[in-house]
């Protein structure tokens, strides 16, 4: 499959996210001759296990994170960031969790937003929010390069065309930046060939260091 990376919005110091920063990237993507496409939505949940026995609480993954993919939807993802362990199953396992009442769902958050043709290239900008929730909680960009499926070969074209992204972005002088922070695939058994897999685990990722940005501008407020 095609080639991704996934970036996420980091605020200056003193600044947060807000839909006026989503919509100035929207409006950038489209500056750029971005043409819209449509929709998308990516979930990730926090799943907690059903313990009987809080004893056994050590026996179970600290972290334990399932996420759907629009272009996946027959398929579901399951990442354990701390073992460094990605499987992919069919989707019917969330009915299947649910039943046999082993693990539930903590927290869900839902990626989603507007799709962009440009090119070689499928931009997926979008906002995260809190599944029962439009409480914003960070913005993401998806950069699709659909002509390879190496993460070697692509590095060079992902990198120029970034560069032209930044560019382009900058004008706008927003209170922040994208970044972009590659997992190593290889810690997950992950080879050079792109997968779904390596999108669960950027996202994974991604959400991660989402939450030690909220949590850095929380305690800067403190």
């Amino acid at each position: 499959m095609p080639l991704k990376r996934v970036f996420f919005w980091q605020p200056n110091a003193g600044s947060t996210v807000n839909s006026q920063i989503l919509n100035e990237v929207s409006q950038c993507v489209e500056s750029i001759n971005g043409v819209k496409e449509g929709r998308w939505k990516a979930t990730l949940t926090f799943y907690k296990p059903m313990l009987r026995d809080q004893a056994l609480s050590a026996e179970f993954p600290r972290e334990f994170i399932g996420i759907s993919l629009p272009e996946q939807p027959n398929k579901y993802y399951f990442v354990l960031r701390f073992n460094k362990i990605v499987l992919e199953s069919d989707s019917s396992i969330q009915l299947i969790m649910e039943k046999l009442q082993s693990y539930k769902s903590r927290v869900a958050l839902n990626f989603e937003g507007f799709q962009y043709q440009l090119g070689d290239f499928q931009l997926r900008v979008g906002k995260v929010v809190p599944s029962h929730s439009e409480n914003l909680r960070g913005i993401v960009m998806e950069v699709e390069y659909l002509p390879i499926s190496s993460l070697e070969k692509s590095k060079q074209i992902m990198e120029e065309f970034f560069d032209i992204w930044q560019d382009a972005i900058s004008k706008r002088s927003l209170p922040g930046r994208f970044i972009h922070i590659e997992p190593d695939f290889l810690d997950y058994g992950l080879a050079d060939h792109y997968t779904s897999q390596h999108t669960a685990v950027q996202y994974t990722h991604v959400t991660s260091q989402l939450i030690a940005s909220v949590q850095a501008v929380q305690t800067g407020r403190n």
